[in-house]
């Protein structure tokens, strides 16, 4: 069974997850602060991490920015209610979910079995993608424009690859999130937006050409480019 970490400086919240976690088959470990956090990501080797943002000494945002200079572990961030800055800039930092408390321990359990479904599922085409010359290989998840490497997080990646394999096809939001989240998930619409601007930023600005096209009040549309 998979190895979660729980990073919560509230002991209340982290020992009734703690306790849910391991009644559902999974092996976890925890971290009260950012520090510890980071030390038992490199020493437990976790499958997923359950992140607070707001943590003493580090916070869980500076915690994911660094876990993700070395690594895409599904992470799944724990947000106060309502604060939507909060998931913005979680996402942002490569989380691929967010879960506001306080929340249902069943609403936890079936964000975390999507979010590493998602991560172990095989790719479906190992052939390069190729638009221009922004060029994506499934096998390696290796994504080059004009010969140089780009930093994407997963979530980024998992909505070009989908972009890439649907070019001059008019996309929904909903099929957006299907793809990139797969079925069942919990993310609202306005999520694919703002991975859509990230994209945008990385890929449009990079290369001085419109990739990603924005069809007014149904979606996207990745247009070939020469």
């Amino acid at each position: 069974m998979e190895k979660i970490l729980i990073v919560e400086d509230d002991a209340g919240i982290s020992d009734f997850v703690n306790a849910e976690l391991k009644h559902e088959g999974y092996t976890t470990c925890t971290a009260l602060d950012g520090r510890t956090a980071l030390e038992n990501f490199e020493k437990e080797k976790p499958d997923l991490i359950l992140l607070d943002i707001m943590l003493p000494q580090l916070s869980g945002l500076e915690v994911l920015r660094r876990i993700r200079k070395s690594s895409n572990i599904p992470v799944i961030i724990l947000t106060a209610r309502g604060e939507t800055y909060d998931k913005v800039n979680g996402l942002n930092a490569g989380a691929d979910d967010y879960i506001a408390k306080p929340f249902e321990i069943e609403e936890l359990l079936a964000r975390m079995s999507a979010v590493l479904r998602r991560s172990i599922a095989p790719n479906s085409k190992n052939s390069k993608l190729k638009n221009g010359k922004l060029i994506l290989v499934p096998d390696s998840m290796k994504v080059t424009l004009s010969d140089t490497d780009l930093n994407l997080s997963k979530t980024e990646y998992l909505m070009l690859k989908f972009f890439m394999e649907n070019q001059e096809k008019v996309l929904t939001r909903p099929q957006i999130l299907d793809s990139v989240w797969g079925e069942g998930h919990f993310i609202d619409e306005n999520t694919v937006d703002v991975y859509v601007g990230y994209l945008r930023s990385k890929i449009d600005q990079t290369a001085g050409a419109e990739y990603i096209k924005t069809i007014r009040g149904i979606g996207y549309k990745m247009l070939k480019v020469e």
